[in-house]
């Protein structure tokens, strides 16, 4: 879902909360039927946490909610990603792109993956970050496996995501943090990922040990590095 300016998606928020209404119990929005003919108002949406969907609907009704509810909660999620992450980089020039698949199941969606992949091509990338070819979540796995298989000739550096398998592994190319970049990194990284909020691995300071852990590998002069993956390395 894109949104091209502030007051479509304030209507796609409004439109969220409608619908989570029909979904959940007690989070019903009272909007007048003047309000839905209005267009000189700017409405404003914070939202800290998208509600559960509880269905209290009996039958295929019920079930009608929940998929509604879930799927603009999705879709709204992604599009605020977007939005706030154009500007969190300091890029003179940024372009998001987003595809869907259902998670954890990437790898039956190996072709339409691979296509995707193929299509950034025309890019001509300078620096790939990909995840591990050794991580053992099947999604990350498989990401890995096809940016290899479509970028023969370009710098990969595959990154680190620590979880409960266990797959760390040896780095072998290590980049020295100041500390206030570190602290900036792990703050864009809860910002820009709030449906990992719930896990408890995802925590400020798990993100930190890890990044000192690598300083003590490179020997970094603030004590923090972040630590890639690197297999082929032209100069």
């Amino acid at each position: 879902m894109a949104f091209k300016s502030l007051g479509r998606l304030a209507g796609a928020i409004g439109l969220l909360l409608l619908l989570s209404a029909c979904a959940t119990v007690n989070q019903t929005v009272p909007l007048k039927n003047e309000f839905w003919s209005q267009t000189d108002r700017t409405v404003t949406v914070a939202l800290a946490k998208l509600p559960d969907t509880q269905a209290h609907k009996a039958g295929a009704q019920g079930l009608l909610d929940i998929a509604i509810n879930e799927a603009m909660a999705d879709e709204l999620t992604k599009a605020l990603k977007t939005i706030t992450l154009n500007n969190s980089y300091g890029a003179a020039r940024s372009e998001v792109v987003i595809r869907q698949f259902r998670d954890g199941f990437l790898p039956e969606h190996w072709a339409e993956v691979k296509e995707f992949l193929e299509s950034l091509k025309a890019v001509r990338p300078d620096l790939i970050l990909t995840t591990h070819r050794h991580d053992r979540h099947q999604d990350h796995r498989l990401i890995a496996e096809l940016t290899w298989n479509t970028f023969r000739d370009h710098l990969i550096a595959e990154y680190e995501i620590f979880k409960y398998e266990g797959d760390l592994g040896h780095p072998n190319f290590y980049v020295p943090l100041p500390e206030a970049t570190m602290k900036r990194k792990i703050g864009l990284i809860l910002r820009h990922f709030p449906s990992q909020g719930g896990r408890r691995w995802f925590r400020a300071e798990n993100f930190e040990a890890l990044l000192r852990l690598r300083g003590i590998e490179c020997n970094a002069p603030e004590g923090f590095a972040e630590a890639f993956h690197v297999s082929k390395l032209v100069i």
